[in-house]
C-alpha cells in the first residue's frame, strides 16, 4: 500500500469512517489501476470501496477534498514517486525513525540537500513549493500530529528540513534589494508550511477531542464530574455497557452449548446414512446472577451514586435481575423506575426523593434485611456504594452480616480514596468484615471492571 493511501485511510478513520483491512487492500488495488491523475475517477473509485453508508460517503467526500487539496493530482503522484525512490535509495546502515526522520549521519546530509533544494525553489511556482513542503512534512512525520499544541513544533521541524536557517543567513548577508526579495520568499514558505500543518491537524484530529474527553472522563473521580457532563457520560456509559453486553453474550452462547451429545447426534443423522451433517450439543443451564444494588445517595456521595445507577440502568440487558435501592436515612426500592422511566428521569427522581439527607446505615441495612433477605440466595451479588460514614451512629453491621451469610458475595464500592477510610466517622474497618470484597470505585473505568467481574459469574 502506498504511503499516500495509508495516510488517507488514517484520516478517514479519524473522521469516523470505518475502514477494514480488506477494504484497504481493495483500495490499494483500485489505486494501482487508476493512479492519481484523474481526481474525479479517484474519488469515485475510493468512495465505492471505502464508504458504506450515506453518512460515511458524506464524511468521505469532505475528507477527500481536504486531503487531496491540490487540483493538479500530478503533484500528489510526484510526491509519492519521490517518497518511494527515497526509500529505495536509502543506505543500508541508515534507519528511519517512527516519525519519518532519518537517524544517524544521513540526517545531516539530508539537511544539506534540502538547503540546496530551497535555493532551487527560489523561482519555483506555488505548486512546486507545495510539493516541496509536503515532502518535508512527510519526513517530519506531521501525520502523527494529535494536538493543537503540537502545531508550532511541527512547523519548525518542517522549516528545518527545508533549510530555513540557510535562508535566514542569506537574508542577513544579502544586499537590501535581494534581502527584501528573500524575506518575501521566506514569508511565503512559512505561510505554506502553516497551511500544510493546519491541513494535517484538521485531517488527523477531526475526532480526537471526543476521544480525548472520553479517556479523561473514564478516569475522572465520579464526585468531580460536573452536571453539565451528564449527557456525555450517559453516552459513554451506554457504550461501555454495550461492549460488555457483546462480550459476555458471546461467552454465554459458548457456555450454553455444552458438550457434544453423541447419541442425539447419531440419531439426528440417521437419514443421512450415518454421515454427521448435524451436531447436537448437551444443553447446560447457565444461571444469570441476581444483583442487589444499595446506593448511599446522601450529600457526600450523591454524584457518585448518580453514575452507578446510570451504569446499572444500562446493563440491565445482560443482568436482567437487578434490584436497586437508594437511601440516605431511609431505604427505598427504585427498581420500577428503571423499567418505566428514562435513565435521566429515574436518577433525578431518586436523588430528589431519597437523596441529600443525613446518612443512617443502621436503619438502611435493617430495612434492606426485611425487604430482601428471603430473596437472597447463592446466586445473589450485593453491591453497596457508600463512604461508610455513619455519623457516629449504628453502622448496621449485624444486619449486613445476615445478608452476607446467604448471598454469593457482598461487594462494597467506596468512592473515597483509601487513605480517607477509617478516619472520623468512617466505619469501613468494621463493615469490611461482613464483605467479600471492599474496593475503591472512583471512576467509570472502575465500574466497568467491577460489573464485568460480576457478569462473568453467569458463565
Amino acid at each position: 500500500m502506498t504511503e499516500v493511501l495509508s495516510n488517507f485511510i488514517r484520516a478517514l478513520r479519524a473522521t469516523d469512517v470505518r475502514v477494514s483491512t480488506s477494504e484497504s487492500i481493495d483500495a490499494a488495488a483500485a489505486l494501482d489501476a487508476i493512479g492519481f491523475r484523474d481526481r474525479g475517477l479517484l474519488k469515485e473509485s475510493l468512495s465505492q470501496v471505502l464508504a458504506k453508508s450515506v453518512d460515511e460517503k458524506e464524511r468521505f467526500s469532505e475528507c477527500f477534498d481536504r486531503y487531496f487539496f491540490a487540483e493538479d493530482m500530478s503533484g500528489v503522484e510526484q510526491l509519492q514517486s519521490e517518497a518511494e525512490s527515497s526509500q529505495d535509495d536509502q543506505p543500508p546502515g541508515e534507519s528511519q525513525s517512527p516519525g519519518g526522520e532519518a537517524s544517524g549521519e544521513g540526517q545531516g546530509q539530508g539537511s544539506a540537500e534540502d538547503s540546496d533544494e530551497l535555493g532551487e525553489l527560489s523561482n519555483a511556482d506555488r505548486t512546486e513549493l507545495q510539493i516541496a513542503v509536503a515532502n518535508a512534512a512527510r519526513q517530519a512525520g506531521v501525520s502523527n500530529i494529535r494536538l493543537f499544541t503540537q502545531r508550532g513544533m511541527y512547523m519548525r521541524r518542517i522549516l528545518e528540513i527545508i533549510g530555513v536557517e540557510t535562508l535566514e543567513e542569506q537574508i542577513r548577508d544579502a544586499p537590501d534589494a535581494q534581502s527584501e526579495q528573500l524575506s518575501q520568499r521566506r514569508a511565503q514558505l512559512i505561510e505554506e508550511v502553516r497551511a500544510q500543518v493546519d491541513r494535517q491537524l484538521l485531517l488527523y484530529t477531526a475526532n480526537s477531542w471526543p476521544q480525548l474527553r472520553e479517556q479523561i472522563l473514564q478516569k475522572t473521580p465520579l464526585s468531580s464530574v460536573e452536571v453539565r457532563d451528564f449527557k456525555f457520560m450517559q453516552a459513554l456509559v451506554h457504550k461501555l455497557a454495550k461492549r460488555l453486553v457483546a462480550l459476555h453474550s458471546r461467552k454465554k452462547k459458548i457456555a450454553r452449548r455444552g458438550q457434544l451429545d453423541i447419541r442425539q447426534t447419531i440419531r439426528r443423522n440417521i437419514e443421512y446414512d450415518g454421515l454427521l451433517f448435524e451436531t447436537v450439543w448437551k444443553r447446560k443451564k447457565i444461571d444469570r446472577p441476581k444483583v442487589i444494588a444499595v446506593c448511599d445517595v446522601s450529600g457526600s456521595v450523591a454524584t457518585a451514586a448518580r453514575f452507578l445507577l446510570l451504569f446499572l440502568y444500562s446493563v440491565t440487558e445482560v443482568i436482567p435481575k437487578v434490584r436497586a435501592f437508594a437511601f440516605s436515612n431511609q431505604l427505598a426500592e427504585i427498581t420500577e423506575l428503571f423499567q418505566n422511566a428514562s435513565a435521566e428521569e429515574a436518577i433525578s427522581f431518586a436523588l430528589e426523593k431519597h437523596g441529600w439527607g443525613s446518612t443512617d446505615y443502621g436503619r438502611a441495612f435493617e430495612d434492606l434485611e426485611s425487604m430482601v433477605l428471603d430473596d437472597v440466595d447463592h446466586r445473589t451479588t450485593v453491591l453497596v456504594l457508600g463512604d461508610g460514614r455513619s455519623n457516629y451512629g449504628d453502622p448496621g453491621l449485624t444486619h449486613l452480616r445476615k445478608i452476607h451469610d446467604r448471598a454469593r458475595r457482598v461487594i462494597w464500592l467506596n468512592p473515597e480514596p483509601k487513605a480517607f477510610w477509617n478516619s472520623g466517622d468512617s466505619e469501613m474497618r468494621r463493615l469490611s468484615t461482613a464483605c467479600d470484597r471492599v474496593d475503591v470505585c472512583r471512576s467509570i473505568h472502575d465500574l466497568e471492571r467491577l460489573v464485568s467481574e460480576i457478569m462473568r459469574t453467569a458463565v
